[in-house]
């Protein structure tokens, strides 16, 4: 038997622990019934046709295996997921409407079971403590992370996912192929990134961000890196990867930015996405005029 500890130069954890959640999900969706597996197979087919990350094809999944083995009604399935998160709560109810309008062909009848909230507007950082961040990562791997998530404003995975075949440095753009939406991204080239990207080395194929063992940098690891210097740095907030890319675009429309040309550059599908950052923008306009 293999040993499958940290000591064991061939164990990766979160291969492991993958591969361990994979042969779970596969035996529930076996005991579901052949009927039942058929449905999946078609969801599926349905996502993968209209080109869904495969986040969201897994994500689709897991919510409709649990709703299949529930036996409840959507608006049953709804109601007990009421206590979650408001986000959640939308991802149950657009894979359920998925499933329903394309692996069923049947009307999705059901409205959303929510309560108008707050939206609550993310933590967005100064220049001055994103510049006390950047200083205090010596690490050049991990400031070109840094880098891509604010002077690029990509996403967590696919800073993870970006190879360096997707950066073309004549035209100094990033072609981004795998997006959350599935939709291929053009993204320019700031120059802090090219300068830290060629210190880094230019390489023809593969990720650009991989362990010493040659595994690509998961989640985990790059939301600790961000964490670490945040604190490092003396910022009292809450940093996560995203926090960098809310900056990106907060930004941007200070400076100035049309606000579709930030949709373009961030990759949202709908304009209503984008469009917080405007009230960011203007809660930052009133703490000036209350230092008057």
């Amino acid at each position: 038997m293999a040993n499958y500890s940290s000591s064991n130069p061939n164990y990766n954890y979160e291969t492991t622990k993958t591969k361990e959640l994979e042969n779970k999900e596969e035996l529930i969706i076996q005991s579901l019934g052949k009927d039942k597996q058929l449905l999946l197979e078609r969801l599926i087919s349905e996502l993968q046709l209209r080109k869904y990350s495969k986040e969201t094809i897994k994500k689709y999944t897991n919510v409709i295996t649990g709703f299949l083995i529930s036996q409840k009604t959507p608006k049953e399935f709804l109601a007990q997921n009421l206590n979650t998160s408001r986000s959640n709560i939308r991802g149950i109810y657009f894979a359920l409407k998925f499933f329903y309008n394309f692996a069923l062909n049947k009307k999705f009848e059901e409205k959303i079971p929510l309560v108008k909230q707050k939206t609550k507007l993310p933590e967005i950082l100064s220049k001055e403590e994103l510049e006390k961040m950047f200083k205090e990562t010596k690490n050049i791997k991990h400031r070109a992370i840094l880098y891509l998530l604010y002077y690029a404003g990509l996403r967590l995975l696919e800073v993870i996912n970006l190879k360096w075949e997707d950066i073309d440095y004549p035209r100094e753009i990033i072609h981004l192929k795998i997006t959350k939406g599935g939709n291929e991204r053009i993204i320019f080239l700031h120059k802090k990134i090219i300068e830290i990207l060629t210190d880094l080395g230019k390489k023809k194929e593969g990720h650009i961000f991989i362990s010493e063992r040659g595994h690509k940098y998961n989640k985990r690891t790059i939301e600790m890196i961000v964490k670490t210097v945040s604190k490092k740095a003396g910022i009292n907030k809450r940093v996560t990867p995203h926090t960098l890319r809310h900056c990106f675009a907060t930004h941007l429309l200070e400076a100035g930015a049309d606000i579709r040309y930030i949709q373009q550059l961030l990759g949202h599908k709908n304009l209503q996405t984008t469009q917080i950052y405007t009230h960011i923008a203007n809660r930052d306009i009133n703490k000036l005029a209350n230092l008057l």
